[in-house]
Order: structure tokens, then C-alpha cells, then sequence
């Protein structure tokens, strides 16, 4: 594709994403008419101007999520999963805008953005078909005196607070399942990545979502907006994807109105690999695990530990495959690594791998800042990482992957639990009892064994200790927005 062919292409995108807000199936200007400007990480340029959401513009959108809610909760399930589906069906027509879309406003590779815009259509897809699949129970209760009914209703207008890094699939794995439970929705999607929120929401209107079903308020004053919207008392549900730090404040807020919560939060991911393992299955899931949306995810892989015999070989190949990325702009063919998201993260991920070499860490690629446009990190491998590391402790989100030994399965499991943090793990190695040991020994809600990828719309995404409460995806996903009512009918 020639640049003018390109640059054509891509501003005719964007012309087409409103630059509102949504608000009771409206596209408004923010009041005071204020606009935040949002950049392509690549070039540092500024690709669109839309509507910055105030904080009365926040209780309008909660206004109308309210005025929807009983509608939308007496709508049959049926006709709430094939809204749904009818949403999955046009986001595969329009996957190739979608993607390039992600690709302007977060910077990760093209092929990667297809790859986002699959797993977060599968969120459409499943709970379409969970949305009919509410169900209760009827008995007698154990003393024969009454027949119990058990069942479940929508919990009511809930807010999505949703992270930058993957734009599409954070609003799909929230909006669907609190959609297909019968509640509706105000989303404030980041002030980094919200055109493709926009765009979905643009997407649900011309699939026939009745107004005030969802809401979209971008903003550059999270706090400030998020704050009132949490505080009022018609607010049932808070769900936030995002850092432990942020997280914890926002629990606090909701604790005051004993709000239902899901929270996915940080990760500090051990990626294992024993003496045993296949090491080309070990490196393929490495890459995987680590350099996948360019390293700028809470699913990461943050501390390699593996076997003293097999680290040096290990070592090499990562290198060797980290060697040959391509970095650069996630429009151009054959592009591995794009840019991180902002200076910010380009220095934070600098000061951890400063960090690794001053205390002995080797540098066998990488370890710099890319100069010129754009805020571009080079995929970098470090051995030989000492205890004490940040990067040991601080998830790095950013291209880098430092390797630490182990000796015996017992150190390689102090190591890996060794955080505060507890969202997923990976584990490699050939021995199938060593594999559920480590499934029963490791503490995260998630595990990949013998493989870097395992988010599935029809699984449960979520973890433990400080990664986190609740789960996204899978069966258990919809029982995040179903409260349970108990009735008891006494037998005459």
C-alpha cells in the first residue's frame, strides 16, 4: 500500500468514528463543549479530537442507564443474546476497520489487532448464547414445609472503568455479559485508546440497541467523572480492569455503597520452565508470552525462572528470536514490536532494566530506547537478573524479559509465589505429575501448561490475592451481573 493510499484510508477511518459522547442513544458534545485529542503512540501526532465527559456529563449518562433499566431487564433474554450475536455478526464484516483502528490509536502490530478483534468478538458470540442459559431451581426444602424457588435477576445499571492496552476486547468481555444478564451499561473507556470503544458503541446502535442500553463517556479526568458516578446510590455494579494501586481506591469508593465488584488488576506472571520441558515449546511460548501486545499486558510473563542446566540454551534461543523482531510502526509489513503507549512507559521500562544491569543483569539484546518519532522500546533479553530486581517485583509492561535460575522444583515454586500478585502462571515441562503439582502448588487464578496463551471468551479470566476479584468469560462470566433471590412457598 503506497503512504497516500494509506494516509487516505486511515483518515477515512477516523472521520467516520463520532467524536461524541453516547448518552441515552444520543451522540452529545460534552458540556462546555471540551475535547481531549488523541495520538498515534507511533508518530506522537494527534489523529482526532473528541468529546472530554464532565462530571455532569458522567450523571446524564447514569440518568439514562437508569431510565433504561427496567426495559431492558423485561426484554426477553432471546431477544437480548440475538442483539448480541446480530453485534458479533457485523463486527466480522468490519474486522479489517476494527483492527486498523486499534492499530492508530494503541500502536500494536496489525496482525495482533485481528488477532484482539476475534478474541473480542468471541465475547459477543458466547454470551449471545449464555443470555437464554439464566436459570434457577424449584425443590422442596429439606423439612418438607415449603418449596424453595432460587432465582436470578439482572443486579441494574453498572460501570465499566476499561484500561488502554487492549481497546476492543476489555469493552466486549464487560458490555456483553452485563447485556446479555439484562443490565445496561455507562463505560468510560481511556483517554489514550477510546476511539474504538466509540466505535463499538456506533456499532451496537446500528445493530438496534434501545436507547440508554450503553453509554460512553470518554474523559480525561478519570477521578474526577468516575467519583459521583460510583457514589450514587442507583449505581449497582463496578467493574475495573486496570492497576492493583487504582483498583484499591476504587474498591474503597464502592465500599460505601456496597457495590457488587469485579476487579482485574496487576499481574506478576512467573513463566517456568523446568529442566525437562521441550525448550523449542519453551521458547515458542516465551515469545508468546512476553512480547504479545508488546509486552503491555497484565497477562505477561514478568519473571522467566527456569532450570540452572537448561538456562544458558534457553538464553540463547530467546535472544536469537528477540534479535530478529521487527520493531516499528504497527501498519508496515512484518512489524513485531510497535511502540509502548507513551513516555511514561518508555521510561518506566528503562528504569527496571537500568535497575536489572546495575545489579548484575547481562544485556544479550535490546535494553534501550528506540531514538526518532514515536515512543519506541527495543525488545530486550537479560540474564542473569539478582534477587532484589524491581523487575522482579513491579510488572514491567514493555518488551522485556529477564531470566533468573532455579535449581529443584521446590525453589522454582518459593520463586514463583513469591508476590503479592496472583492473576496467571506458566509452567513447561514433559512430566505429567510435575504438571499437576504445579497447577495444585502455584498460587493464580489462571494457568498456561505448556503453552503462553490461554485467554478464551469461554473461560474464566481473573486471579487471586492482589490480581484481583470475580471473573471474566465463561460460565461464570454472566453471574457477575445476576443477583440470586430466594422465595419460600409454604406447603398447605
Amino acid at each position: 500500500m503506497t503512504d497516500t493510499l494509506q494516509d487516505t484510508t486511515e483518515s477515512t477511518l477516523l472521520a467516520g468514528v463520532a467524536d461524541g459522547l453516547f448518552i441515552g442513544g444520543e451522540w452529545v458534545a460534552a458540556e462546555g463543549g471540551k475535547t481531549l485529542a488523541v495520538a498515534d503512540p507511533s508518530t506522537g501526532r494527534t489523529i482526532k479530537e473528541i468529546a472530554d465527559a464532565s462530571v455532569a456529563d458522567g450523571i446524564r449518562a447514569l440518568d439514562a442507564a437508569v431510565a433504561a433499566q427496567d426495559a431492558w431487564a423485561a426484554t426477553a433474554p432471546r431477544e437480548r443474546g440475538e442483539l448480541l450475536r446480530r453485534a458479533f455478526d457485523l463486527l466480522q464484516e468490519r474486522k479489517e476497520d476494527f483492527a486498523l483502528l486499534m492499530t492508530l490509536e494503541m500502536g500494536k502490530p496489525l496482525a495482533e489487532a485481528r488477532g484482539e478483534v476475534a478474541y473480542g468478538g468471541e465475547f459477543l458470540r458466547w454470551f449471545s448464547e449464555e443470555a437464554v442459559r439464566i436459570t434457577g431451581r424449584y425443590g422442596l426444602n429439606p423439612e418438607g414445609t415449603g418449596r424453595m424457588i432460587v432465582s436470578q435477576r439482572p443486579v441494574g445499571p453498572s460501570f465499566f472503568i476499561t484500561p488502554w492496552n487492549f481497546p476492543l476486547a476489555m469493552a466486549t468481555r464487560k458490555i456483553a455479559p452485563a447485556l446479555a444478564a439484562g443490565c445496561t451499561v455507562v463505560i468510560k473507556p481511556p483517554a489514550l485508546t477510546p476511539l474504538t470503544t466509540i466505535a463499538f458503541a456506533q456499532l451496537l446502535e446500528e445493530v438496534g440497541l434501545p436507547k440508554g442500553v450503553v453509554n460512553v463517556i470518554p474523559t480525561s479526568t478519570s477521578s474526577k467523572v468516575s467519583g459521583p458516578i460510583i457514589a450514587d446510590p442507583r449505581l449497582r455494579k463496578l467493574s475495573f480492569t486496570g492497576s492493583t494501586e487504582v483498583g484499591r481506591a476504587l474498591m474503597q469508593q464502592a465500599a460505601q455503597g456496597i457495590l457488587r465488584t469485579s476487579m482485574e488488576l496487576g499481574g506478576n506472571a512467573p513463566f517456568v520452565i523446568f529442566d525437562d520441558a521441550d525448550l523449542d515449546k519453551a521458547v515458542d511460548g516465551a515469545m508468546i508470552a512476553k512480547f504479545r501486545n508488546i509486552g503491555q499486558a497484565c497477562t505477561a510473563a514478568n519473571r522467566f525462572l527456569v532450570h540452572e542446566s537448561v538456562a544458558d540454551e534457553f538464553a540463547k534461543r530467546v535472544a536469537d528470536r528477540v534479535k530478529a523482531m521487527k520493531v516499528g510502526r504497527g501498519t508496515e509489513d512484518g512489524v513485531n514490536i510497535g511502540p509502548l503507549i507513551d513516555d511514561k512507559a518508555v521510561a518506566s521500562t528503562d528504569d527496571l532494566v537500568q535497575d536489572a544491569v546495575g545489579r548484575g543483569a547481562t544485556v544479550l539484546t535490546g535494553g534501550r530506547r528506540i531514538d526518532g518519532d514515536g515512543t519506541f522500546y527495543a525488545p530486550t533479553v537479560l540474564a542473569g537478573v539478582a534477587a532484589g530486581s524491581r523487575l522482579l517485583s513491579e510488572e514491567i509492561f514493555g518488551p522485556v524479559l529477564g531470566i533468573t535460575t532455579f535449581a529443584d522444583e521446590d525453589e522454582a515454586v518459593r520463586l514463583a509465589n513469591d508476590t503479592e500478585y496472583g492473576l496467571i502462571s506458566y509452567v513447561f515441562t514433559q512430566d505429567l505429575a510435575r504438571g499437576h503439582r504445579m497447577i495444585e502448588r502455584l498460587a493464580t487464578g489462571m494457568m498456561g501448561l505448556n503453552t503462553g496463551l490461554v485467554s478464551n471468551a469461554a473461560a474464566p479470566f481473573g486471579g487471586v490475592k492482589q490480581s484481583g476479584i470475580g471473573r471474566e468469560g465463561g460460565f461464570e462470566g454472566i453471574h457477575e451481573y445476576l443477583d440470586t433471590k430466594y422465595t419460600l412457598i409454604p406447603v398447605n
